[in-house]
């Protein structure tokens, strides 16, 4: 997965004159405090270097997290064609772009940020998206939000994490509380990123809210630790992209989960891929989270004809619309 062209475009252009050094240094600082889910007070995006190193470093894996996360959402809900969308900590605007990139039609959007240097960037950006009527807004959700009117989308993206534990659950009730349409919470793929998941999952549930994906039921998950769910995209890595991040080969593998739920029902998949599939002559093997609240394994060979063509085309966080069990 690639930026779309016209956010590739503004990230060069805002970052043609830093000097390389200054963004590895605060590239490599910016994953390091990702990657410990640190916690200190401090915003990771603290100032105008730290934002453009999150340019280079880390918006092409959290775009496409975010961009997956709500492709998935979409699949399950064909007619859903948003206007709005409000989004908490927004960063640079990254919700926005992947949003936008799936439903143009987006015509409105509100971006809570706390940083005023990521709102800065963000708006820079977003003049590259002359068709959206953007309005950033100064905000802190650790501390209240401002006055918000619910829209068709609400996302948070990679923020639960920078949240002390007490404060996630009373903000996803305000986030439900601002849902029209459907809500989108994207977190890092680790065991810790999907407990959170589940906490606000079950605090959707609770709400009375429907799942639209990944989980294709409002069981409790049937994976327990050391096991724990998560997907996978493949980011293509531009050079200044690998220079940044001191890599060598021209891509990344984002790790994240996520949870997505709507005000309306939705007709649930049989199942979902939970697990990259494994491939052997003539046979696959999928590990699938079921509809009827279980998770297995199941291997399809050439003997189970059209079943076996399906399953070889599936992919890791595919939703499954064939019963393999009933053979239908």
């Amino acid at each position: 997965m690639e930026l779309p062209r016209a956010l590739r475009q503004g990230v060069d252009r805002l970052l043609e004159k830093t000097p390389l050094a200054d963004l590895q240094r605060a590239s490599s600082l910016l994953s390091s405090r990702y990657r410990a889910e640190l916690r200190d007070g401090r915003l990771h995006l603290d100032g105008e270097l730290a934002v453009k190193s999150y340019l280079a470093a880390r918006l092409p894996a959290t775009y496409a997290a975010i961009r997956a996360s709500l492709e998935a959402a979409a699949e399950l809900v064909p007619d859903f064609a948003p206007k709005t969308l409000l989004d908490l900590g927004a960063g640079p605007g990254s919700a926005l772009w992947a949003a936008h990139d799936r439903w143009p039609e987006i015509g409105d959007a509100v971006l809570v940020e706390a940083s005023a240097a990521a709102r800065s960037v963000g708006g820079t950006l977003c003049a590259e998206l002359p068709a959206v009527a953007a309005r950033w807004v100064a905000g802190d959700v650790t501390s209240g939000l401002p006055d918000l009117k619910p829209a068709d989308l609400v996302t948070l993206s990679y923020v639960l994490d920078e949240l002390d534990p007490a404060q996630r659950g009373p903000l996803v009730d305000r986030l439900w509380a601002l849902t029209a349409g459907i809500l989108v919470i994207v977190e890092p793929g680790t065991p810790a990123g999907w407990q959170r998941i589940l906490a606000a999952r079950g605090r959707l549930i609770a709400a009375g809210a429907h799942l639209v994906a990944p989980c294709p039921h409002e069981r409790p998950c049937p994976l327990a630790p050391p096991d724990w769910c998560h997907f996978s995209r493949r980011v293509a890595r531009s050079r200044l992209h690998r220079l940044a991040k001191g890599g060598d080969v021209p891509w990344e593998d984002e790790k994240y989960i996520f949870v997505a739920a709507a005000r309306q029902p939705v007709q649930p998949p049989q199942a979902r891929v939970i697990a990259p599939p494994r491939g052997g002559k003539g046979v696959v093997t999928l590990k699938l989270c079921k509809a009827d609240g279980g998770a297995a394994e199941r291997t399809l060979s050439k003997r189970d004809g059209e079943n076996f063509r399906i399953a070889r085309r599936l992919d890791w966080s595919d939703a499954v619309q064939q019963d393999f069990d009933s053979g239908s």
